[in-house]
Formats: C-alpha cells, sequence, structure tokens
C-alpha cells in the first residue's frame, strides 16, 4: 500500500479510538476528501494494531460505515471508500421501509390531519401581510414576534423564525458548534436530531433519561468530556412520551451552571404537550437557544419554528442562514400569528391533545391487560422494551404492522420499539395489542 494511506498514518488522524468515534471520524475523512474515493484502507488487522484496540472494535466501526455506504468490500479482497462520490443523507430517517397497500404503518408519530386547524382564514389573513414579496431579509414579523411572546416561556432577548423545528435545530448546530467537537444529547431522542449530529461529524455523547427527563447524574458525566452544546427536549419527550418535570429542569440548570455549554432546546411537540412551556432561557438568556416548532399543534405545511436566543448568538444563525433562503415566508408567519391569537384554533388543539392522549392510553391499557407493561405517558406514540428488536419488528411486519425499531433512536444497545398512535384508531386497539404482545417475547 502507499504509505500515504497506510495503518500508521489513518491511525494518526483517528483521536477517538472507540467503535462510533472511528467510524464518526474516518467519515469525515472522506467527506474532507483527505481520503478519496477509491482509496483502499489498510487491513483491520494492521489499522488495530496501530490504534491498540482488538480488531473487533474496528471491525464494527466499519460495518457501521458498511451500512451507510461510506465503505466497501471485506475479507482478502480489502476495503475501499465507496462511490463516485460522498452523499449524504438522514441514514435513521430515509431507512423507512415500503410498506404494502394493506399495511398498518405505525411508524409515523405525526398529527392526525383532521385534528388541525383550517388554515383558510388565516391563509386569507396572511395575503395582506405588510412588506408581501419584499425582499428584505426579515427575522420574524411583528405580529408574529407579539403572538409568540403572549405565550413564550420566557423573554428573550431575540426571536428568529425558521422553517420548521429541525431546520431550527440544523442551522443552529452548523452556524455555532465546529466539526470534531462534541454535542451532548438525551437517549433516546429523535431520529431526525440523531441524523443532523451525525452527518455533520460531531462527537455524539448520550444522556441518560428516567421518567422525569436527562438525568442529572448522566448531564454531570457528559459535562466530563466538555460538549460545544447539550441538547435536548424541555418539556415532552417526543419519543417516550414522558415529560420533564420542573424540578428536574432546575436540577439540570444546577448542573449546567458552572459550564459554558450552549442549551439547545428543542420543544418540537408544542401544545400537544399537558404541561406549560419551560425553559431555561430564563435562567441562561445568554447561552440558550429554545425552539417551539408548529407543526405538529398549527399544521406542517406551515414549515413553522420560532427560536429565541441572545441577539448575538440570533445574529449568529441568521448569518449562517444567509447562505441559503435567508428568510421565511411572511405568509407562512402571518398565518401562524393569526392562529396563535385565534382561541378556537386553541380550542382544537386541547381537543387533539385530549384525543392523542386517549388514542395511546387506549393501546396502552390494552397492552397492559395482556401483561405488557407500558410506562404512563402522553403525546403520539408508546415506547415499549421487548426481548429482541430484530424479532419484534419482524413479527409484526409478518401481521401486516409497521413500527420503527429502537435502534433508530438510540445510541446505546438496548430493545426497544415505538410504535405511533396518534392515528389509531379504537378499532385497531386489541389487535395491535395482541401482535405486539406477541412480538415482545421470544
Amino acid at each position: 500500500m502507499d504509505d500515504l494511506y497506510s495503518a500508521k498514518w489513518l491511525a494518526e488522524k483517528i483521536g477517538d479510538r472507540s467503535i462510533r468515534g472511528i467510524a464518526l471520524e474516518t467519515s469525515a475523512l472522506i467527506r474532507a476528501g483527505v481520503l478519496p474515493v477509491g482509496t483502499r484502507l489498510p487491513s483491520i488487522r494492521d489499522l488495530a494494531y496501530e490504534l491498540e484496540i482488538s480488531p473487533a472494535t474496528l471491525s464494527e466501526a466499519w460495518a457501521d460505515l458498511r451500512r451507510h455506504k461510506v465503505i466497501t468490500g471485506r475479507g482478502r479482497n480489502g476495503t475501499w471508500v465507496s462511490g463516485d462520490r460522498f452523499v449524504a443523507k438522514p441514514e435513521r430517517f430515509a431507512s423507512a421501509g415500503n410498506y404494502g397497500p394493506n399495511a398498518l404503518d405505525l411508524t409515523l408519530a405525526v398529527p392526525d390531519p383532521s385534528l388541525l386547524p383550517p388554515l383558510a382564514q388565516a391563509l386569507t389573513h396572511a395575503a395582506t401581510v405588510e412588506k408581501l414579496n419584499d425582499y428584505e431579509r426579515v427575522r420574524i414579523i411583528p405580529e408574529l414576534h407579539e403572538a409568540a411572546l403572549a405565550r413564550w416561556a420566557y423573554e428573550p432577548e431575540a426571536f428568529l423564525v425558521t422553517n420548521g423545528g429541525y431546520n431550527a435545530v440544523y442551522t443552529a448546530i452548523r452556524a455555532l458548534v465546529s466539526p470534531g467537537s462534541a454535542v451532548a444529547i438525551e437517549n433516546p431522542t429523535a431520529m431526525r436530531l440523531l441524523d443532523i449530529l451525525e452527518d455533520f461529524g460531531v462527537k455524539i455523547i448520550p444522556v441518560l433519561c428516567d421518567e422525569h427527563g436527562p438525568t442529572p447524574q448522566s448531564l454531570h458525566a457528559a459535562l466530563q468530556q466538555r460538549p460545544t452544546a447539550f441538547l435536548f427536549q424541555p418539556r415532552l419527550h417526543s419519543v417516550t412520551g414522558q415529560t420533564v418535570s420542573p424540578d428536574r429542569l432546575a436540577e439540570l440548570g444546577d448542573i449546567l451552571a458552572g459550564t459554558e455549554t450552549l442549551i439547545i432546546e428543542d420543544d418540537g411537540l408544542g401544545d400537544i404537550a399537558g404541561i406549560p412551556t419551560q425553559s431555561l432561557g430564563g435562567r441562561f438568556p445568554e447561552r440558550t437557544i429554545h425552539i417551539v416548532s408548529y407543526s405538529k399543534t398549527l399544521g406542517p405545511d406551515l414549515r413553522l419554528a420560532v427560536l429565541s436566543s441572545s441577539a448575538s448568538i440570533v445574529e449568529q444563525i441568521q448569518s449562517y442562514r444567509a447562505f441559503s433562503a435567508g428568510w421565511t415566508s411572511r405568509v407562512l408567519q402571518s398565518a401562524t400569528a393569526w392562529l396563535l391569537r385565534e382561541p378556537h384554533s386553541f380550542d382544537m388543539v386541547a381537543k387533539a391533545r385530549a384525543i392523542y392522549q386517549q388514542r395511546r392510553d387506549g393501546l396502552a391499557e390494552a397492552l397492559n391487560c395482556r401483561g405488557v407493561p407500558v410506562s404512563a405517558g402522553s403525546g403520539l406514540c408508546l415506547w415499549l422494551p421487548v426481548a429482541s428488536e430484530g424479532f419484534a419488528t419482524v413479527t409484526l411486519a409478518a401481521r401486516n404492522i409497521a413500527i420503527n425499531p429502537g435502534r433508530k433512536f438510540s445510541l446505546l444497545p438496548g430493545d426497544y420499539i415505538r410504535v405511533a398512535t396518534s392515528m389509531l384508531g379504537e378499532d385497531k386497539w386489541d389487535s395491535v395489542a395482541d401482535a405486539i404482545a406477541l412480538a415482545s417475547t421470544v
């Protein structure tokens, strides 16, 4: 092999010798062109020796890169950087199956369209928004500023509108976090958040959660690695259905108080949560980024979220954003403002919240009756431990029920499935519970 890409050369480029660290740092070298497409990689034995790790550890890292089609080949034929070019895509989110027409798809924890407020009047109002079709890059229009502030968890220094909650997280990460640095995130978490972090090539530090939110002990341990940011859901957890208690939020604040870590709060479910808005922004206004998405409550086609932070952080995010869209449609901002002011729209949100709770509780009760324990919670899905994630997924698929395996939402080993309940009618509770009960045991 050419000395340029020898085992010793590559080992010197990899600082994190864990399975995940090796995969992320090798992927970053390929993205940057340091390891060009077509490069033959060192043998597992030689590279493991230089890294001072076991060949099994390196094999696991290489297997992860093969799953993402970053490298190809194995054995005596060697391993190569694959493809004509490196194409980034959200692997976790993009790995959904193509289910047949008769399948019951319980993979998407999304709002029921019939429970969303109608948009006709809101859009009619929005057509009269001031400076319509002007190219001024407005961060937030005055009426949305006023409407959002009336319901905000604290009084921030600055607001910025983005094209949805994940767009807000993506833009904030790109603007404020350096590639190769560390980010702490609750585990499990939304798969889209993991996709964003994995694509950017940061070191991801999982923070364990219990029924009250991220645990103080785990966050404290994560902060010893000096992450640039801590990303978490400050109200209702989109995967587990657990809510962060005010006492737990205060404990997390106590731990973060002695650091300079950015705090990114992703309130993606908004008022589907049954508790009031809450944030660490009032305590740490200079480094908290609080994001509220309106997709789940007012409509996904609004593609709108609002974030708050210090003026300097908002300026940094907006400066990065200026390379692309630059601003979010005034029409969509005005329509959202109208809905936020309209009492009837929030009556509908309250009704939807109650129906989602009924659907979640209905399946949970049916499972409890079949000996499958389910934790209390709310939101749009159930997070269930199973004996074998693979067995559960295949068993349910054989019964035309599609669910998400837990590995899409987690960085740590474990066997779970996530079952969306937001559009699961009462007539399906028993049949789905029967299938899950069968799938939960081996």
